[in-house]
């Protein structure tokens, strides 16, 4: 089928989680949407596991009781098993809040993700897959729409009052614009595929999320348990490291799991499926949020490093935020810079809490076990950092401790 009108209320680049969530709740809000995604769907992509808190995005989408009836594994919990091979307790969410928001999955992004695409669909948004938005056409400094090409057809304009861009990390208006920024201090690259047969925990811990250091510390691992017997499992490490040793990935991949003891014993019997996977220089952010008629999302925006899962919450909870306010600016006949960007600071504030934790988890000398033991009362505002629940609460109060403590412990090795 072809695209229907010429002109839109909103554009929508790309149908990952950030861009099918703004464009559901812009078509539901009564706005003619139009989704555009280059790749064919279902589509393979990292980021299985989520975070709990992604639980209110998607009771307000309305996919709850899909989630709750599919056959993905519950995830209750996240663990850490240090350079030495000993695992941490695990961090149950439910321990810390008895609500069933404490309960996740752990999913197959091809399926979930298809979910997502077809909900926004289902409210009202015009969706298309295998289709490409070429350029973003301006006038002056504000964005007017789109060129893209839909499959076989040819290119063709189409006009909109607002561009959004949650084109992942192709970050299609931040790289054209010159606004995307790396993080220095997280230069890191991802081997990653996915396996079966791997040995997974029992009963309770069957679902959770396992993270593994290397012995050296050099770089970590991730375990996450899919439906049936498959398990995605995936190498992180420096990308100067990983990427420019002339080895080949496989021989990276099987270089780092030697120094991963604890990871090897549960693929002792496993078999990989399919060819391992590469993504590089994981954080970076842009400096703009929005400009007049524009206004970015999910990746697109930024992505942190993905040791705690925060990828498709980030992306999730940006494209609600950024369609209340695109759908107030609409209303008022104001797509101002100004006005679709005044969510980005309370996001902002959000991720950078992530972030933070993310830089402490990479100090060779911080243990996060040893911060508990000596701050224990910041147990809770931990379990909110892992959780996502960064937009509301105080898990900021735990940098007013872990800041400090880091500085002393990097001072103490400088000297």
């Amino acid at each position: 089928m072809s695209i229907a009108h010429d002109s839109y209320d909103v554009v929508v680049i790309g149908g990952g989680p950030a861009g099918s969530t703004a464009a559901a709740l812009l078509a539901e809000a009564g706005h003619r949407v139009l989704l555009a995604e280059r790749e064919q769907f279902p589509r393979f992509h990292v980021g299985e596991s989520l975070m709990p808190e992604t639980y209110w995005t998607f009771k307000r989408l309305g996919v709850l009781d899909r989630l709750k009836a599919s056959r993905c594994p519950r995830k209750l919990s996240v663990q850490f098993v240090s350079h030495t091979g000993k695992a941490s307790t695990p961090f149950y969410f439910f321990k810390h809040r008895d609500h069933e928001c404490s309960q996740t999955w752990q999913v197959l992004r091809g399926e979930f993700d298809q979910m997502l695409f077809d909900n926004a669909a289902a409210k009202g948004a015009e969706c298309h897959d295998q289709t490409r938005v070429i350029d973003v056409l301006f006038e002056g400094r504000r964005a007017v729409g789109v060129r893209l090409k839909h499959r076989d057809e040819e290119p063709r304009a189409i006009r909109c009052r607002v561009v959004v861009d949650a084109s992942g990390q192709q970050s299609l208006l931040a790289n054209r614009l010159g606004i995307r920024d790396p993080n220095p201090r997280l230069r890191k690259a991802s081997i990653w595929g996915h396996y079966l047969g791997a040995r997974r925990d029992t009963g309770i811990d069957e679902g959770a999320t396992i993270i593994l250091h290397t012995q050296n510390k050099r770089s970590w691992f991730w375990f996450i348990p899919l439906e049936g017997d498959r398990a995605s499992i995936g190498v992180v490490g420096d990308v100067d490291r990983m990427l420019k040793s002339g080895r080949s990935p496989d021989e990276v991949f099987a270089d780092e799991l030697e120094r991963c003891p604890a990871l090897a014993e549960r693929l002792t019997n496993a078999q990989r499926q399919g060819p391992l996977r590469v993504v590089r220089d994981f954080s970076y952010l842009a400096r703009q949020p929005a400009g007049d008629g524009w206004v970015l999302i999910g990746d697109a925006l930024g992505f942190l490093d993905p040791v705690y899962s925060s990828g498709v919450f980030l992306a999730l909870k940006s494209g609600e935020m950024a369609a209340d306010a695109i759908h107030e600016a609409l209303r008022q006949d104001d797509t101002s810079a100004q006005r679709i960007a005044c969510w980005a600071p309370q996001f902002m504030r959000g991720l950078t809490l992530i972030r933070k934790l993310v830089e402490a988890f990479y100090v060779d000398q911080f243990s996060f076990g040893q911060f508990m033991k000596a701050y224990p009362h910041h147990r809770g505002r931990l379990t909110d950092l892992l959780i996502g629940r960064v937009f509301d609460g105080d898990a900021a109060a735990i940098f007013d401790d872990m800041d400090p403590w880091i500085a002393s412990l990097t001072n103490a090795q400088a000297t």
